[in-house]
């Protein structure tokens, strides 16, 4: 988790560096891009019907206070959506484990974060509560079957 951490990256496979394009471009067929920026705002189930071509959706933070990415990422998630989904931006150390829970898979924060903090972060919760995006078990469905 150490090397993870060191870049925020937690897919298994590499990382898609192609540079994302907007929204609005990409809907506006501007474009045959694989990457797509979704900004605030944006309307995230415009891009349902043209999933299984995106291997990256990057959510812009641009602020920590605005929380509008993390519905963005449980929608495409709950639409189907397994290609990388990044959160760019605002990020804190202390957001990432909930970004994670709506769909997160990878990072781009803006300011750096400490490789150690991350990991405790990361660790402090070992089993969540409830059901979301990332599909872990709750531990109240693991205590009762």
């Amino acid at each position: 988790m150490a090397e993870e951490a060191a870049y925020l990256h937690f897919r298994d496979d590499s990382p898609h560096e192609e540079p994302a394009v907007t929204l609005d471009s990409f809907l506006a067929d501007q474009s045959n891009a694989t990457a797509v920026r979704v900004e605030p705002g944006d309307e995230a189930r415009a891009l349902i019907p043209h999933l299984d071509r995106l291997a990256l959706i990057e959510v812009s933070f641009p602020s920590f206070r605005d929380g509008r990415g993390y519905s963005t990422a449980r929608i495409l998630r709950e639409a189907g959506y397994r290609g990388e989904l990044r959160a760019e931006g605002d990020v804190l150390v202390d957001q990432i484990p909930l970004m994670r829970r709506c769909g997160f898979d990878s990072f781009a924060p803006a300011a750096p974060i400490d490789a150690a903090v991350l990991q405790r972060s990361l660790a402090r919760y070992p089993q969540p509560y409830q059901k979301a995006a990332d599909g872990a078990v709750p531990v109240w469905k693991l205590r009762h079957g």
